[in-house]
């Protein structure tokens, strides 16, 4: 769903829910501008040519974090401690790189100001002001600084406090949020020109630093989201050709520096994550370590990746632990796909243990979808190269996935793979695709046949309300069980099996030759059994086939074909 952004006339000059909200979309959508330039610019820590992108997939996380929020609090309005705490998590769950890592820390610095938790409190009439945005900017900055185990300068962190530095003069004169931010942008572009005279990597390549340039689009991104009008674009400044991130004399890439790039999330308390500084600066560089309450990121490059898992695994629970041969591209915690490609591959985002198990078994490679935590595009493109094949055909199954399966087709073609994106809303959608998938066929055939399949196949759901609600049904309550078709609540009913019949019911009274049931882990094998029964008895030559969906799965998707 698009985000909503400010119109000039509603531009808050204040920092409300509606303003971070607008921020992050404008963000996001500039660095998707500005990616590939800010990729060609990476020379520092490592030429590896991807600063824009892990900035791109960082902030991207943090806006499906923010809108999580609103949907979860329609039709009221959500706090504001609560949109930047979200913000803030969504960043650092889904932290990419050296630069994705230290983004995520400063929009955590700036969630505790203006949440209320670095010693203040939150403004409870729902807004920050200049001041407040003045020490929001300042907590960024000295918390990025903190969580680099060797700050240095003519980097993102040089940056990132000049801009707080240039806010603060502002703020001293009681001006309001969109000029604070104007003054970091601004404060900001001063010293992003001044990086290549501090930090000598960047001079001999004539350009500026990548994670400081994106700092600059973020921060314009702020600015505009405040002031309503869009900041001077800073394409240009200091880049050069691409070909500067190959050039071994300017990285770590050339051999010298560490071979291996270890990201990890980690559930550990304070003290041991102190011991786990220590232990992973001794084994290698560019440490960063990022978060707080009980969860963190941690990046560094080593030589040694399993000696830097273990030492996570010493300290608490790691997971998604990401491994990056810095020669070789993503390892994932283990070796990529070698050999020959192969001609064709499915790759399904699929919701439940159970589904990923048939569509697996299908020959499909899939995205796990999380309950509450959708995949990201860089998720999506992982999964199209470890699908290793010359044409890939992408099922979302979710409408809400459409524009970030959209974003990871098209960097995937830009990999030289075609992609075929098929716009399933649904995963019963994506199983008739894959029933009709022929691998042998000609690619223009095969996904004619899928696509055609999947738009004739009427989708619908059993969810739980979680509070009372307007629907197109009527008032729900908490606790009811809602049958949706084709996204819309259609049905309010107490009990799984009476809401599943009726909205069956709905679905088939437009006709319809197959019934697929997706059974959640709750919902006993007597309802199925009861549904079966219905359809067999009621319906005329129509065929019902039930799956469990497994852990993760909804309570029930209908398909009707």
């Amino acid at each position: 769903m698009p985000v909503p952004l400010l119109k000039e006339a509603q531009v808050p000059q204040v920092l409300d829910v509606h303003a971070v909200r607008a921020w992050c979309a404008l963000a996001l959508e500039a660095l998707g501008r500005d990616r590939e330039e800010i990729d060609a610019i990476n020379v520092y820590p490592v030429a590896d040519g991807d600063t824009g992108t892990n900035l791109y997939l960082t902030v991207e996380s943090a806006v499906q974090a923010v809108e999580a929020v609103f949907a979860g609090n329609e039709p009221a309005r959500p706090a504001l401690p609560d949109v930047v705490r979200a913000m803030a998590h969504g960043a650092l769950i889904g932290a990419r790189g050296n630069s994705g890592t230290i983004l995520a820390q400063l929009l955590r610095g700036m969630a505790q100001v203006l949440a209320g938790d670095a010693g203040g409190e939150a403004d409870h009439s729902g807004s920050a002001d200049a001041n407040s945005l003045c020490r929001a900017l300042r907590r960024a900055a000295e918390s990025a600084r903190e969580a680099v185990a060797h700050p240095v300068e003519g980097t993102v962190l040089t940056v990132a406090s000049a801009a707080a530095d240039a806010a603060a003069v502002v703020g001293e004169r009681d001006g309001d949020c969109g000029a604070v931010a104007r003054a970091a942008y601004d404060g900001a572009c001063v010293a992003l020109d001044a990086t290549p005279g501090q930090l000598a990597v960047l001079g001999r390549a004539g350009v500026v630093d990548a994670g400081g340039r994106g700092l600059v689009t973020v921060l314009g991104a702020l600015t505009q989201a405040l002031s309503g009008a869009p900041v001077m674009p800073v394409a240009g400044r200091g880049a050069q050709h691409a070909r500067v991130v190959a050039e071994p004399e300017l990285g770590c890439a050339d051999g010298e520096g560490p071979a291996f790039e270890v990201i990890y999330l980690l559930e550990a308390d304070d003290a041991a994550v102190a011991r786990l500084r220590t232990r992973l600066d001794g084994l290698g560089d560019s440490l960063v370590v990022v978060g707080g309450d009980g969860l963190w990121n941690v990046h560094v490059h080593v030589d040694d990746a399993g000696a830097a898992v273990e030492a996570g695994v010493e300290a608490g629970r790691p997971y998604r632990i990401r491994i990056t041969h810095f020669a070789a591209g993503d390892a994932h915690a283990g070796a990529g796909p070698t050999g020959e490609r192969a001609q064709r591959a499915i790759v399904a985002v699929v919701p439940g243990e159970g589904l990923a198990g048939l569509y697996g078994d299908a020959g499909a490679t899939v995205v796990p979808e999380r309950p509450g935590e959708a995949p990201g595009s860089g998720e999506l493109v992982e999964a199209i190269r470890r699908a290793h094949a010359r044409e890939v055909v992408l099922l979302p199954n979710d409408a809400e996935l459409r524009h970030t399966a959209a974003a990871a087709a098209e960097q995937a073609r830009t990999e030289g793979v075609r992609v075929a994106l098929i716009p399933t809303r649904s995963a019963v959608q994506g199983i008739a695709a894959l029933a009709v998938h022929e691998p042998e066929r000609r690619f223009d055939e095969d996904v004619v046949a899928m696509t055609s399949a999947a738009g004739a196949t009427r989708y619908g759901e059993l969810a739980v309300a979680e509070r009372q609600s307007w629907t197109m049904a009527g008032i729900c309550q908490a606790g009811d069980v809602l049958g949706l078709i084709e996204g819309d609540v259609a049905v309010i009913g107490a009990e799984v099996a009476e809401t599943a019949r009726t909205t069956l019911d709905r679905m088939l009274s437009a006709g319809g030759e197959m019934v697929t049931l997706v059974l959640g882990d709750t919902v006993p094998d007597e309802v199925a059994e009861r549904l079966e029964r219905h359809v067999r008895e009621t319906y005329l030559a129509v065929d019902t086939v039930v799956y469990r969906g497994g852990r993760n799965s909804a309570l029930m998707l209908i398909g009707v074909e």
